[in-house]
């Protein structure tokens, strides 16, 4: 007995060290390419910093550039907390939707309109503030948007769905089927327990 407690005190030990050395993740999700005409569209940049690097002043541009022309149009820039709306077809249809650590960077378009559809470009600058050495670096994500009339049908949500129910029917009757042999086998040592005290 005294071998399995030291062994499980190791274990969580070990645990307890490794969930020490772990840190924070920033994941890079993929932003959406489809949009639905008339509904929002966020477009999401993800730009991580470690742990270290938080101290940094970050400028973001997001441009946009349709299909049949090389020009980018200049729509959004934030910086200094502050964002800034280019005049333009964007102008009162554009939120900025990043997070307080400009780690997401993301924007959303209100209303997409057919003329929405082409190359959107997010542009990060970070220059970062140590004591003698100031680095920078500069960062780009391309999403190409398409903006179709209706939402397609989206098979993996109905299949993912159809499972999580299956998966509930049948824990609960893997359930039911526990609690009934346990009551059993309970009223079998409650009676061999009786019958012994006589």
């Amino acid at each position: 007995m005294v071998t399995q407690t030291r062994v499980h005190l190791q274990t969580l030990v070990f645990l307890v060290f490794v969930a020490h050395l772990c840190e924070p993740v920033c994941v890079d999700v993929p932003s959406g390419t489809e949009a639905v005409l008339g509904k929002p569209m966020k477009l999401t940049c993800i730009s991580c910093l470690k742990r270290e690097e938080i101290k940094a002043k970050t400028r973001v541009d997001w441009y946009y550039m349709p299909d049949d022309d090389e020009y980018k149009t200049h729509i959004l820039r934030f910086e200094d907390e502050n964002p800034k709306y280019m005049d333009g077809q964007f102008y009162d249809r554009l939120v900025w939707n990043g997070s307080q650590d400009l780690q997401d960077v993301s924007i959303r378009i209100k209303n997409v309109t057919y003329n929405d559809t082409g190359v959107y470009e997010c542009h990060v600058f970070r220059k970062f503030e140590f004591d003698f050495f100031t680095p920078s670096i500069f960062h780009i994500k391309e999403i190409k948007l398409k903006v179709i009339k209706q939402a397609s049908q989206d098979t993996t949500a109905l299949y993912s769905e159809i499972m999580m129910y299956v998966l509930l029917v049948f824990l609960t009757l893997w359930l039911l089927v526990e609690m009934v042999y346990c009551y059993r086998k309970i009223s079998k040592s409650d009676e061999q327990g009786q019958d012994t005290a006589y």
